[in-house]
């Protein structure tokens, strides 16, 4: 069964080192496992926004012990579930197994006004 929690599902995102001291994340389909492109799709969230929270975002203080999560602001501008918001909050919770990135789940806020974490 695929799930983050079983061991033959540890996909490492990639690092790609943009210079001496900076790296970024990329998330490849791969990475992306069934019950997270669920949560995905039911909470409007793309990869490219898993990848731009991952490598711009602060550190989410909800995340459970041994996880570790980030979250982003985004500017949004668009209707979700037929409301006009401004901006969208992503937060995306990960654990770090044996040196890869598994990505576990990923949620989406949609207003405006939220408040920005240090980076």
């Amino acid at each position: 069964m695929e799930s983050p929690r079983n061991p033959a599902y540890i996909v490492g995102c990639r690092l790609t080192f943009m210079g001496s001291s900076h790296s970024r994340i990329q998330i490849a389909e791969k990475d992306l496992h069934t019950h997270l492109k669920a949560r995905m799709a039911r909470r409007g969230v793309t990869r490219e926004e898993i990848e731009q929270t991952l490598n711009e975002g602060w550190e989410a203080v909800d995340a459970h012990p041994g996880t570790q999560g980030k979250v982003s602001v985004l500017a949004y501008q668009r209707q979700w579930e037929g409301q006009f918001d401004e901006e969208k909050e992503v937060a995306v919770y990960y654990k770090v197994v044996r040196g890869s990135l598994v990505l576990l789940t990923v949620k989406a806020r949609y207003g405006k006004n939220f408040p920005r974490g240090q980076r």
